[in-house]
């Protein structure tokens, strides 16, 4: 499709349905992410909007059961630098997932990250990351590896 549109899109937000909307703010937060705004009681909101410059996202209690295994969206987040958000995610209390190698059993419904892989469109590393509801987050560091 060519031409200009009538139109302007100004903003492009995931909504995602978790089953603990608090669990995923406390998941989110570890991203640097910060809870801009929430609706419900106090420890069990219904719907949150997290931000950052460059982010934002949007978080609402699921109305059934979610099935990790059926998850279509994955999110792809970029970093300046792969083995310090590793590291900050360790320390911030997720389990290290060693390699990834895509059996069953490396796709907890909790939080997750797994050993840097350095693949061709990614070449300086890129982690996978399992947070609450078994949503996987690819996060990517843009430029050449690092030497040394």
């Amino acid at each position: 499709m060519t031409g200009l549109s009538p139109f302007t899109v100004q903003t492009f937000v995931p909504y995602v349905h978790v089953s603990d909307v608090q669990a995923s703010i406390d998941f989110y937060l570890k991203l640097g992410l910060s809870l801009d705004s929430r609706f419900g009681p106090e420890g069990e909101p219904y719907w949150a909007r997290m931000k950052r410059p460059g982010c934002d996202l949007m978080l609402a209690r699921a109305s059934g059961p979610i099935d990790a295994g059926q998850q279509a969206v994955l999110f792809y987040l970029h970093v300046d630098d792969i083995d310090a958000f590793r590291a900050a995610m360790l320390a911030s209390g997720l389990q290290d997932g060693g390699k990834y190698d895509g059996t069953p059993g490396q796709a907890p419904r909790s939080g997750m990250v797994f050993e840097p892989t350095f693949p061709d469109y990614m070449p300086a590393g890129e982690v996978r990351v399992h947070e609450p509801d078994g949503y996987v987050l690819l996060v990517g560091q843009i430029g050449e590896p690092r030497s040394g």
